[in-house]
């Protein structure tokens, strides 16, 4: 008669060992935790008759004995602060392919209020849960006082007012908006306006410090913000403020998104882009190209940084010296497209 197939026991009669899977796959106990932990550097045959084995024999690995072996809990602790945000979203993805090539599982918590004890609070928790390093994916205006780590455990963080005191890396945000109101006062428009993003990123603060900074350098200048945020509804509405000025003509976005939501406000309003005002965006989402008109923006590799940024901890795991200032700076690239035009008055 059929039935379920109950688990094989060990040769002691106990619950099935490392020993009793490798003999059942004709494998080293070695190959048996190598599989147990993820590692990739087994043949996909060789893994699949190891996991056919534990199955057969209902085996099932103790990570905390493991973790105890070998000094490692194979799981890096990942810190972030709005994962709906989509730069918060493909730096995160960036992160957990990087982790997961290497052999390494992800616990992550999201913790809105960075700059207060809930830093802390989150960071302690990952902690007690057993990581081998953090990453901290974004941060808000959280500074060192609010990262307080448990001595000896790698780092690295991105894009907050963090970097400088981690390892770090991040994108060379400011050669990205200098290139972008250098492209503006290129065209030959007199002013650019901005609209900003949240207050609480540090990412935002730079954008808008950088963009103020460089309009000074040219002898402009920088016309009063305009406050939004990450949104295309910030920028939409930032957009019905801006269209009733007729002296707009270029108007530099803290991102893609907000400069799209403000294209939809000028057009509704009467004032055409690029015709009659230029728009530049920032991140190079791929929205952007699709958008009309296609938006000119600056790109951002964000992928990349996740990937750099579990390197950096991988590195001090490896070496065993936690901490060090290294920086990685990620080139940012100006792409141009249908949404900028010469000003009217230079025509």
């Amino acid at each position: 008669m059929g039935g379920t197939q109950r688990p094989r026991r060990g040769r002691s009669g106990g619950a099935p060992s490392v020993a009793d899977v490798a003999r059942l796959a004709g494998v080293s106990t070695q190959t048996v935790s190598r599989v147990s932990a993820g590692a990739r550097n087994v043949r996909a045959d060789t893994r699949e008759k190891v996991l056919r084995a534990m199955k057969q024999l209902g085996y099932s690995p103790n990570r905390a004995a493991q973790a105890l072996r070998r000094g490692s809990f194979r799981t890096i602790g990942v810190v972030t602060q709005h994962i709906e945000r989509t730069g918060e979203a493909l730096t995160t993805e960036g992160v957990l392919a990087a982790a997961w090539r290497a052999g390494y599982t992800v616990s992550m918590i999201q913790v809105e209020r960075p700059a207060s004890e809930d830093m802390r609070t989150a960071v302690t928790h990952l902690a007690h849960q057993g990581v081998d390093g953090l990453v901290v994916v974004q941060a808000g205006r959280a500074d060192s006082r609010h990262l307080v780590l448990p001595a000896g455990v790698p780092v690295a963080v991105s894009d907050s007012a963090l970097v400088g005191y981690y390892p770090s890396a991040s994108a060379d945000q400011v050669r990205g908006v200098r290139a972008a109101v250098d492209h503006l006062l290129g065209l030959g428009h007199r002013a650019v306006h901005h609209v900003t993003g949240p207050q609480d990123s540090q990412s935002a603060l730079i954008r808008s410090a950088t963009w103020a900074a460089r309009l000074r350098e040219s002898g402009i200048e920088p016309p009063e913000p305009v406050r939004g945020d990450w949104t295309a509804a910030g920028g939409y509405a930032a957009g019905e403020r801006l269209a009733a000025d007729p002296a707009v003509t270029a108007v530099f976005c803290a991102n893609d998104e907000v400069a799209i939501g403000l294209i939809r406000a000028m057009h509704e309003r009467g004032r055409r882009v690029p015709r009659d005002v230029s728009v530049v965006g920032f991140d190079g989402l791929s929205l952007g190209e699709y958008s009309f008109p296609p938006l000119t923006t600056v790109r951002q590799d964000f992928r990349r940084a996740g990937e750099e940024m579990v390197r950096l901890v991988l590195e001090q795991v490896d070496s065993g010296a936690a901490g060090g200032e290294r920086q990685i700076l990620i080139p940012t690239e100006l792409v141009v497209r249908g949404s900028t035009a010469p000003s009217r008055e230079r025509t």
